[in-house]
């Protein structure tokens, strides 16, 4: 079976200007390869500034990659969306859930319309049809119906998120891609989405690209998992062969860096390791 994302050679820089006016490239991802099978689930874990949100905002589209090749369910995204329906057609393919939720959704608008004006957007179908999908959506994340009347402001953190979840899979996507999409709740509330996330996985033909800097989140939900250091993927593997058996110094000083009962900062290592150390 095809992959349903493959990454190969992606480059991303950006142009930023120093306080002397200077003009540099920043390189945030350099060369970096995935492989997303159908119904899988990958992580790409690293610290802040590694380039994982900028790889995944890549694959979703928002962003656009300065070299490199990205497919998607065997079509060729490399390039812009050519005109309102390619771009229209790429977001059913692909949904994306960021970490902040309550600044994904329009504080004046109640959750149901917002969902109904996203399907209408899409496809051709009546109120009552559109209703019933909402309804159906709001219930598949655990929530009732009668949040649908509801405005953001009036729900939790939890709750919102799980609107977040409920409008990408709205659209039917093949591939779900979360930034950070736990890290800003509770961890009571988080373990509750983590269950969700794995329930719909399993019920739904979706594919997860999972962002994330916390190991123990992506032990729960990713089969597989990359992770990345300044721009480069620096090891890649099963998710439990990474997270128990490092080969990279770098993954292991983030197993590192997880407290843990006893845990005292001065025994944490100090070594960093070189970005061109080479990769298992």
């Amino acid at each position: 079976m095809s992959p349903i994302v493959e990454v190969a050679g992606l480059h991303k820089s950006f142009t930023v200007v120093g306080d002397d006016g200077a003009r540099e490239e920043l390189h945030a991802v350099k060369g970096v390869d995935l492989v997303l099978e159908p119904g899988g689930s990958l992580a790409v874990v690293g610290e802040s500034g590694s380039g994982k949100t900028t790889t995944a905002r890549i694959i979703a589209g928002l962003e656009m990659a300065t070299s490199g090749s990205i497919t998607v369910a065997g079509q060729d995204w490399t390039h812009p969306a050519r005109g309102r329906a390619e771009r229209l057609a790429r977001s059913r393919l692909v949904q994306m859930v960021f970490q902040d939720p309550f600044g994904s959704l329009d504080p004046r608008q109640r959750i149901g319309a917002g969902l109904s004006e996203l399907l209408a957007l899409h496809f051709d179908i009546g109120r009552t049809t559109a209703g019933a999908r909402v309804a159906e959506a709001l219930e598949r994340v655990g929530l009732d119906a009668s949040h649908a009347q509801a405005y953001p402001r009036r729900l939790s953190g939890g709750q919102r998120q799980r609107v977040a979840i409920a409008r990408a899979l709205v659209l039917q996507p093949r591939v779900l891609i979360l930034d950070e999409a736990v890290s800003a709740l509770d961890v009571s509330v988080q373990a509750q989405v983590l269950t969700l996330l794995n329930e719909i996985r399993d019920t739904l033909d979706v594919a997860y690209l999972f962002v994330s800097h916390d190991l123990a989140v992506v032990r729960q939900v990713c089969d597989t998992c990359v992770v990345m250091r300044h721009g480069q993927v620096v090891e890649r593997g099963e998710v439990a062969g990474v997270l128990d058996a490092p080969q990279h110094p770098y993954t292991r000083d983030l197993l590192d860096a997880v407290p843990r009962p006893g845990w005292k900062p001065s025994r944490s290592r100090d070594r960093r390791p070189a970005v061109d150390e080479p990769v298992p």
